[in-house]
């Protein structure tokens, strides 16, 4: 079933047009709840999102909301929604009181010098690494969910990981001199 007929199954039916959009972008919701949450929430509170994701769906069809595309408006909202149960589960930042304010401007400063040098570094890297990095260490992916998306085995990725390491640690330190 395309798109366009789940949203147009979700303006007549709504019930319908949410089995049919579960049906189709069940697994795709699932992955993207999943790479956001996963390791911060249990296996039963990612479940329960996805569940909440596909509520505010049939919620929207029920109000008369017509959807252009019922992909976009769940990728959108699951990311959304992540971002929510995110906040929520880990917390609001903690105030900082005012005589820390400018020990901590010159720790920001800092960290935004290093982190933009790590970016440079491991852009330098190539691809796939480049990709690999990211995907791991900025996403925390795991390595099997990395090597299945790019079309690898999970030792290649273990191994292009351990050896990019190396390499970074290498570009690094050239980068201080």
């Amino acid at each position: 079933m395309t798109d366009k007929e789940i949203a147009q199954l979700l303006e007549r039916d709504s019930e319908a047009g949410l089995a049919a959009a579960v049906q189709q972008y069940g697994g795709y919701v699932y992955k993207i709840v999943l790479t956001r949450l996963s390791g911060i929430c249990a296996k039963e509170d990612i479940d329960e999102a996805v569940s909440d994701i596909f509520f505010k769906l049939f919620t929207a069809a029920k109000g008369g909301k017509t959807f252009t595309s019922v992909g976009g408006y769940l990728s959108v909202t699951a990311q959304r929604h992540c971002i929510d149960l995110f906040r929520k589960v880990t917390g609001r930042a903690q105030t900082v009181p005012l005589d820390e304010i400018a020990e901590l401007s010159i720790e920001q400063e800092i960290f935004a010098d290093t982190s933009q040098e790590l970016m440079t570094a491991i852009k330098s890297l190539g691809q796939p690494d480049t990709q690999i990095f990211l995907r791991r260490y900025f996403f925390g992916q795991r390595n099997k969910d990395i090597a299945k998306d790019l079309g690898m085995n999970t030792a290649a990725v273990n191994k292009r990981i351990s050896r990019g390491l190396v390499k970074l640690k290498e570009i690094l330190k050239e980068g201080e001199r």
